[in-house]
């Protein structure tokens, strides 16, 4: 598990957790009580979590566990004891904060190109103030995400030519951290934590290198200051 606080103005702070392959799966279409048991265990209050459609929707939530279930790829919380989630097994988990609130992001190459992380950053500012900090979770790096050139057109049209890598083998493919930079820098945010671990290593779920079908989870939520 990989758990960082991110700063939330003078009365509070954002708390995440990314799971790993060790907390177990977090797929949202597993038996309730099993995955119950399992968010109960991993993050506090009843969760808002998205059946997510690779597009651009953003949630707000104002209650816990408001909205949960719905289609979108991102969601927005001014308020204590809510806890948002996303699921991820490649596509990259984004956590924003800003005074007073914090949203979470789904961000695979058809959420980038549709504008996933710009309405994120733009629906939590219109509720808040300040700066706005992000934290890019574990996803898949360029060397085992190959991809094919029309795809790998679509996103460079969208975040710049630095998006295009090269896998292990020198073959194409889509560097989702430098296409996750970009939306986030031309949405004005400079203040990002970026971790550094790839879901193509053994510890985490990867669809893309090992057929996974099991999820890794990011929530996080709203605290006050001790």
């Amino acid at each position: 598990m990989i758990e960082r606080l991110l700063p939330a103005g003078p009365h509070h702070r954002v708390r995440l957790r990314c799971s790993d392959r060790a907390d177990g799966d977090f797929h949202v279409d597993l038996a309730e009580a099993e995955l119950a048991a399992r968010r109960a265990t991993f993050a506090p209050a009843v969760w808002t979590w998205l059946r997510q459609v690779h597009g651009n929707r953003v949630v707000v939530v104002n209650s816990p566990g408001e909205g949960a279930g719905t289609s979108a790829d991102a969601a927005v919380t001014t308020q204590l004891g809510v806890t948002l989630a996303v699921q991820t097994a490649d596509c990259v988990p984004i956590v924003l904060s800003a005074v007073g609130g914090v949203a979470v992001a789904h961000a695979g190459w058809r959420g980038v190109v549709s504008g996933v992380i710009p309405a994120a950053v733009a629906e939590l500012r219109s509720r808040t103030s300040g700066d706005v900090h992000a934290f890019v979770g574990p996803h898949i790096r360029a060397p085992h995400y190959e991809f094919g050139a029309d795809e790998l057109a679509e996103v460079a049209a969208v975040s710049g030519e630095g998006v295009r890598g090269r896998t292990l083998d020198h073959r194409p493919a889509l560097d989702m951290t430098a296409a996750v930079g970009a939306a986030l820098a031309d949405a004005g945010v400079s203040a990002i934590d970026l971790s550094d671990d790839d879901t193509a290593a053994s510890g985490w779920f990867s669809h893309r290198v090992r057929g996974d079908k099991q999820r890794q989870v990011t929530a996080a939520w709203l605290e006050p200051l001790p």
